[in-house]
């Protein structure tokens, strides 16, 4: 993969966040040419979870939008050490920036309804309707966060529209003053 001199999008996961990178590679030592966390999604208005199936793909859409407006068009997934499986959280986050519009080689790995969040929607129904007081614990950190479960779909799709509507903006280089 390093040998091959291709634009990388380095996908890491910890319990509760992603970190996405999109690295060049150089003689002098491979640049980092765009980044992101999921905990940057908090700017979009995202309230669930920053280590699910959504929020993964919402932080692949952010960083393949920095990736194009930076001139990358094409990307080869890095996922280190981590286990590859067809399904899991770190193909959403490709799913995300191939979305963005980076050619990407790799296939559709991550239903859709996964990726909006349809299976929490599904589970978080039932367990309401079987054992309120389990629900409230296990949803409490959405419920802390006026988030209903059942509502996460909805919420994924105004943060997706949101993100694609204000784009990236390029940060702004502070001027030097000269007295």
């Amino acid at each position: 993969m390093l040998r091959s001199g291709e634009t990388r999008l380095v996908i890491r996961r910890a319990l509760n966040n992603f970190r996405v990178q999109i690295i060049q590679f150089s003689l002098e030592g491979d640049k980092v040419i765009a980044e992101d966390t999921s905990r940057s999604l908090k700017k979009y208005g995202w309230l669930g979870h920053c280590g699910n199936t959504s929020a993964a793909y919402l932080t692949g859409l952010l960083i393949g939008m920095k990736a194009k407006a930076k001139g990358v068009t094409s990307a080869i997934v890095d996922i280190g050490v981590q286990t590859s499986i067809k399904g899991t959280s770190l193909y959403a986050v490709a799913a995300g920036a191939k979305d963005a519009g980076l050619k990407i080689p790799v296939g559709d790995m991550v239903d859709k309804n996964r990726i909006e969040g349809k299976h929490i929607v599904a589970f978080a129904t039932t367990l309401k309707k079987d054992d309120a007081a389990k629900y409230k614990k296990q949803f409490s950190s959405y419920l802390k966060n006026n988030l209903e479960p059942e509502k996460i779909t909805e919420h994924f799709n105004e943060v997706k529209a949101k993100i694609l509507k204000e784009g990236v903006k390029p940060k702004e280089e502070k001027l030097k003053q000269v007295n």
